[in-house]
């Protein structure tokens, strides 16, 4: 049996027309906040205070730096601004205490020629070939 797998999954669901829920709640908080300053201010003040107010909540819901929400952006900022930086990938010197001259050790015994023979030779490709075994 074919199963149909989800497609387009990290894309948020449409609420209002072409706007997502947090796009739309942005836009509500703006209209909350123009209400707020046109009752509270006179009108030649509410126009210069709005337009700022209005660019700042449209980035708020539409505007990705880097494919990231804007207000994620900002409180990533913040964060990097105020957070200690600490380099984790730098370690201490350790020094390490001096040692004394060893005596020296005894040698194992093995073979002291260097040279290669032509048995050593088979043997060795023998081993190659049987990767090791």
């Amino acid at each position: 049996m074919m199963f149909s797998v989800p497609q387009f999954i990290d894309i948020e669901d449409k609420i209002a027309g072409p706007l997502t829920w947090k796009q739309l709640l942005w836009m509500i908080g703006m209209g909350a906040a123009l209400l707020v300053m046109f009752n509270t201010f006179d009108k030649a003040l509410f126009f210069i205070l709005a337009i700022p107010v209005i660019l700042l909540f449209v980035a708020l819901a539409f505007y990705r730096p880097n494919g990231i929400p804007l207000i994620t952006f900002i409180f990533q900022m913040f964060f990097f601004l105020f957070r200690p930086k600490i380099s984790v990938w730098e370690r201490p010197v350790q020094r390490l205490p001096q040692s004394q001259p060893k005596e020296s050790l005894p040698v194992a015994a093995g073979p002291s020629d260097k040279r290669i023979t032509a048995d050593r030779l088979k043997e060795l490709a023998g081993i190659l070939d049987n990767q090791g075994k």
